[in-house]
């Protein structure tokens, strides 16, 4: 027997309004869209410095897919509030392939996501859109130190999915990068509580440039801490653990190797396996 669908409404679905704008430095808005549940913004446009990204949200504390930008990757992150993104100029996009935000037309996108998305098993560490500033949007890394202070040595470069190992500096080699401090310290907020039991690291590996680490601590919001025993080596290097309940982590307490003479260790990539709890 033929059934007949019916159509829900974005009321029955309780989707609430997102909007997205570009703004210059003036706080003026050169474009924007608004939709319920989900909205494409097409901006035909060259970005000049000072612009920014706001993604304005009703519904807060919720997950949403984020694409800020069609030579980017989508990713399922948190919103506690509404997002600000600075578009990067000269340093600052450096660790950013340089298709992204470039040339005169660009898709931007956000939907909510959906519970298949956020109940399953994924990297809870990947964010591709992590910046300087970032107080809403998560996951989001943040170091005590970034060599430089330049822009392919920041933390937000252990989370945005790219695991080139073999050398260092601009895109695709950026990492994080300690400035050779033995007190350097790495932390990941997910921005609620997840469970959690693998994590996976890539160490940058641009022999004979780089060191490596021996060892690291790992320290988990619940107060509990885990040693890596590490490799010299560019490819994951991956630990289980009894599923735990965070809603940080911590690594810390780097541990250089001494067979080789260079200072320089790094961090390409640090990924964290889990679901919501």
């Amino acid at each position: 027997m033929n059934e007949t669908a019916r159509l829900l409404s974005w009321q029955e679905k309780d989707l609430k309004q997102i909007c997205i704008k570009i703004q210059d430095a003036a706080g003026m808005t050169k474009a924007v869209e608004r939709g319920h549940g989900e909205v494409s913004l097409v901006y035909s446009d060259t970005y000049r410095e000072g612009d920014h990204i706001i993604v304005e949200i009703e519904e807060k504390h919720t997950f949403y897919l984020i694409r800020l930008d069609d030579a980017g990757e989508g990713a399922v992150l948190y919103l506690t509030e509404d997002l600000h993104y600075e578009i990067p100029f000269g340093e600052k996009r450096i660790n950013r392939s340089p298709k992204i935000f470039a040339g005169e037309k660009h898709l931007l996108y956000v939907r909510k996501a959906r519970a298949y998305e956020t109940d399953a098993y994924r990297n809870l560490a990947y964010n591709p859109w992590d910046q300087h500033g970032n107080t809403g949007c998560f996951p989001h890394a943040s170091a005590n130190v970034e060599t430089r202070g330049e822009s392919v040595f920041a933390a937000m470069n252990a989370i945005d999915g790219i695991k080139a190992t073999s050398c260092h500096g601009e895109w695709p080699y950026q990492s994080w990068g300690i400035n050779q401090r033995a007190d350097a310290r790495l932390r990941l907020d997910f921005g609620r509580q997840v469970c959690i039991d693998r994590l996976i690291l890539y160490t940058r590996a641009d022999y004979p440039h780089d060191n490596w680490w021996e060892s690291a601590v790992v320290t988990f919001s619940d107060g509990s801490e885990m040693t890596l025993e590490l490799l010299k080596t560019g490819e994951a290097q991956e630990f289980l653990l009894e599923e735990k309940q965070a809603e940080w982590l911590i690594l810390d307490r780097l541990i250089k190797g001494e067979e080789d003479g260079s200072p320089f260790p790094a961090l390409s990539q640090i990924e964290v396996y889990g679901k919501p709890c």
